[in-house]
């Protein structure tokens, strides 16, 4: 498993507190970069800008990555453009919430 990987499967133990469906599956997580220093840097969205998790989500993103011994650094950008909506969700998390 490479680091990319292990730090996807550390995103799917979140979820969202509104919503059954960890954040990865819901899509909210944009892009992932590891360079080769293993300094990542993670876009990701929220489902609204008025969040109730807007603070504390990104940040138990990152302490998640940041429990992964290989990693160096996060740099964690929380980005509106383009806004969540339903279709970024994963197949599974549909079917998991019957749309």
């Amino acid at each position: 498993m490479n680091l990319k990987e292990k730090i996807i499967a550390e995103i799917k133990k979140i979820y969202d507190p509104e919503i059954p469906v960890n954040i990865y599956e819901l899509g909210l997580i944009y892009d992932i970069k590891v360079d080769k220093e293993n300094n990542v840097k993670v876009n990701m969205t929220l489902t609204t800008p008025n969040c109730p998790v807007a603070e504390s989500l990104p940040k138990e993103v990152k302490d998640s990555i940041m429990e992964i011994k290989e990693v160096n650094k996060v740099d964690l950008d929380l980005v509106w453009d383009p806004p969540w909506n339903k279709d970024m969700m994963s197949e599974s998390a549909k079917l998991e919430l019957n749309l």
